[in-house]
């Protein structure tokens, strides 16, 4: 198993249907012991119930992942009761609905502010204090989740399009920094999928008709399929690999028009 006894946290589970949820399933069957984060102390007995599978896992409350002080209060928590961790898994991004909808030069300052902060500085942060804290064992591996609306317009992805750039940018920045100290930090761009997140997004079906179409696999991709490419990246497996974007979208971003 590719991360036998391994400590996982992995941030921003949410439900079953969820990218997170895909890599939480493949990261347990591959051995790991998961720790999760979750928003809304409200949520906790839908979220124990969502995780009731994985055997041993534990839950923690965070509110707010681009709050300097949340991120440290619970990080620091953490650790206490689990000891060091092997990887985290940061599952986290939002765009203002209005943001999503209208063109994208209608974005307010709130609106980009808030989508870059949530999506793409709680990235930084989570590394950030995860280093400060010395939460991570050697040869730790950070895995962030971004999209292919970073790098090509999409109509109705919008802010969450210059969101991703940065997070995309910031795993680069990140891996230069964690790399002094033999860590790695990678970022999987997962094809369309049903989310919950994704249905904020105008016209979510014709995009998976599209890729289904185009993509030389013809077909969509599984948050199966994407969890176990995360587990690859945080395993030993993929200790050569670091400061990447790693497409899994059944090929369709090497498509031209």
């Amino acid at each position: 198993m590719l991360l036998k006894d391994k400590k996982i946290v992995i941030m921003g589970i949410r439900n079953k249907w969820s990218i997170a949820y895909g890599i939480a399933k493949s990261a347990y069957e591959n051995g790991a012991k998961l720790i999760f984060t979750y928003m809304g102390e409200e949520n906790k007995p839908k979220i124990e119930q969502l995780i009731s599978g994985f055997e041993g896992s534990k839950t923690y409350v965070l509110d707010n992942a681009a709050d300097d002080d949340l991120v440290k209060e619970v990080f620091t928590k953490i650790k206490e009761e689990n000891g060091k961790v092997d990887g985290i898994v940061h599952a986290i991004a939002h765009a203002n609905t209005e943001d999503l909808h209208n063109d994208f030069i209608y974005t307010s300052r709130e609106g980009f502010n808030h989508a870059n902060d949530v999506s793409a500085y709680s990235f930084v942060l989570t590394a950030r204090m995860a280093k400060e804290l010395d939460m991570l064992n050697e040869n730790a591996s950070l895995v962030t989740l971004t999209y292919h609306g970073s790098t090509k317009v999409l109509e109705g992805y919008n802010v969450m399009g210059i969101a991703k750039a940065a997070l995309e940018s910031s795993v680069r920045y990140l891996a230069e920094n964690l790399g002094k100290e033999g860590m790695r930090v990678n970022a999987v761009s997962a094809g369309p999928i049903k989310t919950l997140s994704a249905k904020g997004i105008k016209d979510f079906g014709s995009i998976l008709t599209e890729v289904e179409k185009r993509a030389p696999l013809h077909r969509n991709v599984t948050t199966t399929q994407v969890g176990n490419v995360a587990t690859f990246l945080l395993s030993e497996m993929s200790d050569a690999i670091t400061g990447q974007v790693v497409y899994a979208d059944s090929g369709y971003n090497i498509m031209g028009v």
